[in-house]
């Protein structure tokens, strides 16, 4: 199996990108790639894991047997549960233990980070739907308003709660109330700043993090022509691909 840990990240900004990294690759297994999934979870095997990687990649694969490990390992025996669970129920229970996993990774490289760091830390994971919630389909896969052009951005004009919204499954409308309250906590992923509905903001689709749009360089007429807006490091990421 290769590493689960390329990078050693220790700023509050480095160790949410390897978060959001690890659990972009889990959501891809749970959803677009749920069938190679589930076939790779073969109860017929020994104990078995679901791995995300820094890269946004995702592997079944066996425990490392080192002890201690080197970072927290995801649980254990996935694969056994398989046949003996609804498919919906079974890809739920991985996905809880897979939120869990990714939280515990996330908090094992900011143990040494400060009070205020770690509240920060804290905040920017919970702008992001949980794996549960996406697999459950209780929140979308990204989980911000959205402009009916596609382009994620947050309008420079209006207030948040009265910008154009995604559609919803019911069982998520009723909490749709306090996504105002939610917006307030959103930090630029650039500088670090806090949201203001004064200022225009533009959501990258592949990391799911916001932006000012100052920092990123986009005017509000520019987003009107994104289908896909790509973050400058999610954009030098594709490129050295």
């Amino acid at each position: 199996m290769t590493s689960i840990s390329s990078s050693n990240p220790r700023s509050v900004e480095e160790i949410y990108k390897d978060y959001s990294n690890r659990r972009s690759a889990l959501v891809h297994a749970l959803t677009f790639d749920v069938d190679e999934f589930y076939e790779l979870c073969d109860p017929e095997k020994e104990n078995l894991c679901l791995y995300g990687h820094p890269n946004e990649s995702w592997e079944v694969s066996f425990p490392l047997e080192e002890v201690p490990t080197e970072l927290p390992e995801p649980a254990l025996g996935i694969n056994f549960a398989r046949d003996g669970m609804e498919q919906k129920d079974w890809l739920s229970l991985v996905a809880v233990h897979s939120d869990c996993w990714l939280l515990s990774v996330a908090f094992y490289f900011g143990a040494r980070l400060n009070a205020n760091e770690r509240k920060r830390l804290f905040s920017l994971i919970n702008e992001l739907p949980t794996l549960f919630e996406v697999v459950t389909e209780r929140k979308p896969i990204k989980d911000k308003p959205n402009m009916d052009s596609g382009s994620k951005s947050k309008n420079s004009t209006k207030r948040s709660s009265e910008g154009p919204r995604r559609s919803t499954p019911k069982s998520y409308e009723d909490s749709y109330g306090e996504e105002e309250d939610e917006h307030s906590e959103t930090l630029c992923g650039s500088c670090g700043g806090n949201y203001n509905a004064d200022e225009f903001w533009i959501g990258c689709d592949i990391c799911e993090r916001w932006f000012h749009g100052k920092c990123v360089k986009i005017t509000p007429v520019k987003a009107e022509s994104i289908k896909q807006y790509k973050c400058p490091s999610c954009n030098s990421k594709r490129s050295r691909q």
